[in-house]
């Protein structure tokens, strides 16, 4: 997920991935990238990664240096999210996590590239290296999220906010909504890319997580 993002950060400094995949709250994936990072650095979140980076800045926002966050949302689930969840983990559960992944991926591209073979391909392969334990841990965590929405006004970092026009599972206005309450957000509206744009366009992601870094030295 992180191959084309990792080469930026290291032109930086050293890059470390967070493990998201054994703790059932948010609060304690946060704790948990807390423990392990340097007493400052730079944050990076993709989807459910910017839910664990808005909570480390629920806990500890002054060892953050500059904030980026990439195709995700400070709402936390409705109702109806927690109801499809739900309904996802169970099929997970009975045995079939493969239906579940190819049902996902059409929301995670743009319609234009769900016939992509090497997308598919990819998706896949990213979410069987996850597995069925883990998901099913971050989906509890996903479902008790707490609102960050009150968090975003106090956020005092450097801040890049990048989304892909055509995403379908987390909606452009989500990343809108955060750069119009952070003072220093910068929004960088990503075209021909959905909810995969990391993959579908890693240069202008990379640009702007570059500039992030650039801002902070």
């Amino acid at each position: 997920m992180f191959n084309h993002l990792v080469p930026v950060g290291w032109s930086f400094g050293s890059v470390s991935i967070a493990d998201t995949r054994r703790d059932a709250s948010m609060a304690g994936m946060a704790q948990r990238l807390l423990a392990s990072a340097p007493e400052r650095f730079a944050l990076v979140g993709v989807s459910m990664g910017g839910y664990v980076a808005l909570e480390v800045m629920r806990q500890e926002p002054e060892r953050v240096a500059a904030l980026g966050l990439v195709c995700t949302s400070a709402r936390p689930d409705t109702p109806q999210d927690i109801s499809n969840r739900r309904r996802q983990s169970e099929l997970a559960a009975s045995g079939s996590f493969d239906t579940l992944v190819d049902m996902a991926f059409p929301g995670l591209v743009t319609a234009e590239t769900e016939s992509e073979a090497a997308l598919l391909r990819l998706w896949r392969a990213m979410a069987h290296e996850v597995g069925v334990d883990a998901f099913l841990t971050q989906q509890e965590a996903v479902m008790g999220r707490a609102d960050s929405r009150p968090l975003l006004s106090e956020i005092a970092c450097q801040v890049a906010v990048v989304h892909g026009i055509g995403d379908r599972l987390i909606a452009p206005e989500n990343s809108e909504e955060i750069a119009a309450l952070v003072p220093s957000a910068r929004l960088t509206r990503v075209p021909d890319a959905g909810h995969f744009v990391v993959q579908q366009q890693p240069a202008p992601v990379g640009r702007a997580v570059s500039d992030l870094l650039e801002r902070v030295g």
